[in-house]
């Protein structure tokens, strides 16, 4: 009940609808909740008469009739939320056409604070799980004996069998190197992170593929640092100094691409035009700020966010899709 000038305004129910629409209440039901056989025009009608009525269905109802809360839980470990953020917003895209909302977790890389969020969000009986990583390393599986399904989003689980939404990270570096072999430059070289993340090996495995495809071969061997901007500049200036004949640099992210484009500037070689640098995130913060703005790799991480949050759904309704699905990225081309 509601109030109106005073007045108490009842709510209208699914009764109400039924009987203008001419239907029995089970059928308006079914309609509303895309449920059961019934003609496309039926379910039309009793659709259109809900919205003329302005019905709102009932939550409480709904979950009493299907046996599901219309929750999903986010466990991610990126408290920065630098890649968390948006696998979020894109999986938000894919959870709201479901009608679904989602109870956001941090679980700060402590399997203790995540074994306590999974426990309270079973408690409060959500009906799947996404977890979303900030690195492309494998992660510790949830377990198989879980009463929901559950996705990996962006990093993988260490079980072949869990679902697991990624990046495409040889596809990055094939991306990269093919759009600097077609503007022009034949000596690459690699400048990235720490060789103990997957990305950066996989990136730098990418590179040597996609150089041999085209009959070429890299700037001698990758070199493996940090991911921060000192890095990038120094990394440059070894290559200048050891006198290497290189005009292009694909880098393992902007961060280190904008130390690169840096050094580059600063050693007085001018950019594109003797060294063209292509890094990998599209992170538009840095991206956009270099000097000149970064081309750059994006790894589509709301197409993660969104592909996982989409597989969730299909698991939720038993349509389950174990194992590895890679999302491809895509170049965004500025002026380096």
């Amino acid at each position: 009940m509601t109030e109106e000038a005073g007045r108490p305004v009842r709510r209208v129910g699914i009764i109400d609808v039924a009987a203008k629409a001419g239907v029995s209440v089970g059928t308006a039901s079914k309609a509303l909740n895309g449920r059961g056989r019934l003609r496309d025009e039926t379910r039309a009608r009793v659709r259109s008469v809900a919205d003329e009525l302005g019905f709102a269905p009932s939550n409480v109802a709904r979950s009493l009739l299907t046996g599901r809360t219309f929750t999903v839980g986010v466990i991610t470990t990126d408290s920065y939320g630098r890649f968390g953020i948006p696998v979020m917003r894109g999986a938000e895209d894919s959870l709201a056409a479901g009608e679904m909302i989602a109870f956001l977790c941090d679980g700060r890389d402590d399997p203790i604070r995540e074994s306590h969020h999974l426990r309270k969000l079973l408690e409060r009986r959500v009906d799947g799980i996404i977890v979303a990583g900030r690195s492309t390393d494998p992660r510790r599986s949830l377990g198989t004996d879980l009463p929901v399904p559950v996705v990996y989003a962006f990093s993988p689980s260490s079980d072949e069998n869990d679902c697991s939404v990624v990046s495409d990270e040889r596809g990055a570096a094939r991306l990269a190197v093919e759009h600097l072999v077609n503007t022009g430059r034949q000596r690459i070289a690699h400048i990235t992170g720490p060789e103990s993340h997957a990305s950066a090996r996989e990136r730098a495995a990418g590179m040597t593929e996609a150089l041999s495809t085209q009959g070429l071969e890299p700037v001698g061997p990758p070199l493996f640092g940090s991911w921060t901007e000192a890095w990038g500049r120094f990394a440059v200036a070894q290559l200048l100094r050891a006198k290497e004949d290189f005009d292009g640099v694909f880098c393992g992210s902007d961060v280190l691409a904008r130390g690169v484009t840096d050094g580059l500037r600063e050693a007085g070689i001018s950019l594109p035009t003797q060294v063209g640098v292509v890094g990998v995130d599209n992170w538009a913060l840095v991206a956009e700020a270099a000097r000149p703005p970064l081309t750059t790799v994006d790894l589509g991480l709301e197409e993660i966010g969104r592909h996982s949050a989409e597989l969730l759904l299909k698991a939720i309704n038993g349509r389950p899709s174990p194992g590895l699905h890679v999302v491809p990225g895509h170049l965004v081309v500025r002026e380096s």
